[in-house]
């Protein structure tokens, strides 16, 4: 739980994140959205504890964050980032078993349970016919998905995700957000996400935060949150807010900047309207 958090960057002459309230439930999928330099980075960076906040508090259940250490920290939350370094000279294998560290003994010998955590998440990411190649050998969405089986093998209650679908081809991106979504249903999990594709977030996430340059510009459920005044003032372009009978859920078409104008001398005007007059 974030509690009137802000974070300014050394030498920063503005916040990059301002007054930011959140609370994470248990078995919700929360997703973060927001351009470019928005601060969804930065707010996954204070929930993980790798930066530390300027005022306000961060909560895990009812302690804060600062009271934990590295080893409760870790089985506590676990962090896929956007970027990681590739583990030159590991195999897939060995990478993915690191996610069992804050739980192996003072030995730190892997136990049958250990390596069966370890196997389970690399066959629901779909690595084991590559378990013993090297990661830095493998494809960047390859690559993402070690990553996202290594924070697995963890078995936090927390799951702090940044970009977890970028690299992914299409059939992985589903792949791995209906993994999350069983985690999360069936283990009782809170997971915090950032994502870029509009269409992902409105398919999968429970709630949403949107940000704006380090600012809240509204939090809640989709259909609250993911407008097409909203979306069009947070990115600065149009896109074309749709419904899709089957599934119940919106979905969104990115346009160039002359189509609503276009959309409107081929069609009479009606489907500008819908564009511009949309909720």
């Amino acid at each position: 739980m974030l509690e009137a958090v802000s974070f300014r960057y050394s030498n920063a002459a503005e916040l990059a994140l301002s007054d930011i309230s959140l609370r994470l439930r248990a078995g919700e999928l929360l997703g973060v959205l927001g351009p470019n330099g928005s601060g969804k980075s930065t707010l996954l960076g204070l929930c993980s504890g790798q930066l530390k906040v300027a005022s306000g508090n961060i909560r895990i259940g009812s302690k804060l964050s600062t009271e934990f250490s590295r080893i409760e920290l870790a089985r506590s939350v676990a962090v896929v980032e956007a970027k990681e370094s590739i583990a030159f000279g590991f195999r897939v294998i060995e990478v993915v078993a690191m996610g069992r560290a804050p739980h192996l003994g003072l030995l730190s010998l892997e136990r049958p349970s250990d390596r069966a955590v370890v196997h389970q998440a690399m066959q629901e990411c779909d690595l084991l016919h590559l378990q013993d190649r090297a990661v830095s050998t493998l494809s960047a969405g390859e690559q993402k998905r070690v990553s996202i089986a290594r924070a697995l093998t963890q078995q936090t209650q927390v799951l702090l995700l940044d970009e977890p679908t970028a690299f992914l081809d299409v059939h992985h991106q589903i792949a791995l957000l209906d993994l999350l979504r069983r985690r999360i249903e069936q283990k009782k999990l809170a997971a915090l996400v950032v994502l870029h594709d509009l269409n992902l977030a409105a398919q999968y996430c429970d709630r949403l935060l949107l940000l704006r340059r380090g600012k809240q510009v509204a939090q809640g459920a989709v259909e609250e949150v993911m407008t097409y005044r909203r979306i069009r003032d947070t990115f600065d372009c149009e896109v074309y807010v749709g419904f899709n009978e089957i599934n119940q859920k919106r979905y969104f078409v990115p346009m160039r900047s002359e189509s609503a104008v276009d959309l409107g001398e081929n069609f009479g005007g009606a489907h500008a309207d819908r564009i511009r007059q949309a909720p």
